[in-house]
């Protein structure tokens, strides 16, 4: 083992990583910006991790620093130091694999840490059940924002879209208003997630709100639709703080949303249940969303207990016969009767 070690190359990590990241990444396979900004952040963590525990400047790590043991006292740290969830854990351990298998096409001496590392197994992780609002609660929080101000205009804005298209946050921010179709079609046009794109109807009351929002906007088609105070597009965070605040404000009329956690993915949530529950078909609400297949949008059939109770109450219970003592072995006949 100590003469593989001897023999292992020290190749810096900087120009593989300059490689990979602009050669492979950029040219050849073409990712989404959003993907790149992942793994990006994936080694920006490691790099200071190793730093902090290892006392290695980023500029001196090599790629077989990169070893299975180093890897998993990452991931270690990102759930105990940072407090990641396990799937964020494996999203980063993804972006490392992918760095390391193509190392090892690079120079087939790294093929036995590149293994090592691929060998090292996902995390398993229990599905929360979805959360979601009723129909009272999401028209609070639409409902809240001071519509006397710009930027209470533009959180109504915000939060119709949010409910009406179901889109993600990052899909949200990168609207522009060139996007928005407001004359015979009523839709807006979303830059999902893998470059699938999608057009989704919008409600008269949202094209209303709209129509105001683009008089007082006065932007060019390609300027953002839901800029922040300086201009810019809103950042996800930046959304999410908006929402935070329209929340509390709705808490006033509806006490259960005092203690409830409410992302930009709730009101996601939140438009996936409520289509379900209006009789929509899971494959077309699998469209609105933009799931690669059906399989993802089967949680809202999983979190609706309401339509599971309507499924039961068609289903006839068994009759129950009261069960007579065994005069058996105690323990034996027990176990028999379980």
């Amino acid at each position: 083992m100590k003469a593989q070690q001897a023999a292992m190359p020290r190749i810096p990590l900087g120009s593989v990583l300059r490689r990979y990241f602009c050669d492979y990444l950029v040219s050849q396979r073409d990712l989404s910006p959003r993907t790149i900004e992942s793994y990006r952040d994936t080694f920006r963590l490691l790099l200071k991790f190793l730093e902090c525990r290892s006392r290695i400047k980023p500029d001196l790590v090599c790629v077989d620093d990169l070893d299975a043991p180093q890897v998993l006292r990452f991931l270690d740290d990102l759930e105990r130091g940072r407090g990641n969830v396990a799937r964020t854990r494996n999203a980063r351990l993804v972006a490392i694999r992918s760095f390391l298998r193509y190392a090892a096409v690079d120079d087939p001496l790294l093929l036995p840490i590149a293994q090592r590392v691929l060998a090292i197994p996902t995390k398993r992780f229990e599905r929360a059940c979805v959360g979601y609002l009723t129909r009272e609660q999401i028209q609070a929080v639409i409902d809240s924002p001071n519509a006397s101000t710009f930027s209470g205009q533009r959180d109504r804005v915000l939060l119709m879209l949010l409910y009406n298209t179901g889109a993600r946050v990052s899909e949200l921010a990168a609207l522009r208003i060139q996007d928005v179709s407001l004359e015979s079609r009523m839709s807006v046009h979303v830059r999902g997630k893998g470059r699938k794109n999608r057009s989704i109807p919008l409600w008269r009351k949202t094209v209303k709100l709209l129509r105001c929002w683009l008089r007082q906007l006065h932007g060019e088609p390609d300027s953002p639709l839901l800029p922040n105070s300086r201009g810019n597009p809103m950042t996800r965070s930046g959304i999410t703080q908006r929402l935070r605040l329209a929340v509390k404000r709705a808490a006033s009329e509806h006490a259960a949303l005092r203690s409830a956690h409410i992302s930009p993915h709730t009101i996601r949530h939140t438009t996936a249940m409520h289509l379900l529950q209006s009789g929509v078909d899971l494959s077309v609400i699998a469209m609105w969303l933009g799931h690669e297949t059906t399989q993802t949008t089967h949680q809202y059939l999983d979190a609706d207990l309401e339509l599971k109770k309507q499924a039961l109450a068609r289903l006839e219970p068994p009759r129950v016969r009261r069960s007579r003592r065994s005069s058996g072995n105690g323990i034996v006949q027990f176990l028999k009767d379980l």
